[in-house]
């Protein structure tokens, strides 16, 4: 099915593997697509109520792919036309002109299920920067993570100068990708990127009961809006538009089945057994945004 990743759901919970580990799954074109592609499935599946995102062999994902060399980051030798004007000018709102990695994680921003990254061993560059949209990031200890693209002759990519600071703080944001220095696992939990740090052999079983407590005790579409309301926040001028999304979150789950099973099952000391569904028990008004157009 796919080229660069592998693809599971079991149990409700979906586990999206970077596959190339003779690479230390280094990222391409193809995983990008890949990637995109397997939170579309995710987030038209019902059965998934979770997805995990971790590598396979003894790395997490070694950054952008350099077997281009020189080249590697010159959008300019794509194919096609591309944005170099007859004349040299640039078009800057030519889609050659987008970076890969941010394509990936505006997509993963979109997601309508919690996702979990299991970071199982080296993530630098896109490595670690595809997961800054992802919900929570678990650690194996001995890891090695790096904002490394001032040392690249690059810059923070894949909308990472808007996600990173938001996680950490701009303080560190800043110190991290100025100085392109290679962190350790204690280094990110300490500065909050990592959620919690793991014997390498148990990152997978603690991202696991992670997803399986969300999986076992929440509403899917509670879980889907909570997600957005959360990240969307972030960016809000006023609290008051917090507020209204509330209010109408609150108004329009509470008029349906999840919220009087919710109580019930309380009440009745027993597990709950929600019946709404992400694919056609989202409010009316979700979603309340417009994403602006490339340009």
């Amino acid at each position: 099915m796919f080229e660069t990743i592998l693809y599971d759901v079991t149990d409700g919970i979906a586990t999206i593997t970077l596959n190339r580990p003779d690479r230390l799954n280094a990222f391409n074109g193809t995983m990008s697509k890949e990637i995109i592609a397997a939170f579309d499935l995710t987030d038209t599946d019902d059965d998934v109520r979770a997805v995990i995102v971790t590598g396979s062999g003894r790395g997490f994902c070694a950054g952008a792919d350099l077997g281009a060399g020189a080249a590697t980051f010159d959008y300019a030798t794509r194919d096609g036309r591309g944005p170099v004007m007859a004349d040299g000018t640039i078009d800057w709102a030519h889609p050659d002109v987008r970076d890969t990695g941010g394509v990936t994680t505006l997509r993963i921003f979109e997601s309508l299920k919690p996702v979990i990254a299991a970071i199982n061993g080296p993530a630098v560059g896109i490595g670690i920067t595809m997961t800054l949209p992802m919900d929570f990031r678990l650690v194996a200890d001995g890891a090695k993570i790096g904002f490394v693209f001032t040392r690249r002759g690059i810059v923070t990519e894949a909308a990472s100068s808007y996600f990173l600071p938001r996680l950490v703080g701009i303080q560190t944001a800043l110190e991290w990708c100025m100085t392109g220095r290679i962190l350790t696992a204690e280094d990110v939990q300490a500065g909050g990127l990592a959620r919690s740090r793991h014997a390498p052999g148990d990152l997978l079983a603690a991202a696991t009961a992670l997803a399986r407590e969300i999986a076992d005790n929440t509403a899917p579409v509670s879980v889907a809006l909570t997600r957005q309301m959360l990240w969307r926040g972030l960016g809000m001028a006023h609290p008051m538009e917090a507020h209204r999304i509330d209010s109408r979150s609150v108004y329009a789950r509470g008029r349906n089945a999840d919220a009087a099973e919710g109580v019930t099952s309380f009440l009745e000391k027993r597990a709950p057994t929600f019946p709404d569904r992400v694919s056609n028990g989202m409010p009316a008004f979700f979603p309340w945004w417009e994403n602006p157009e490339w340009s």
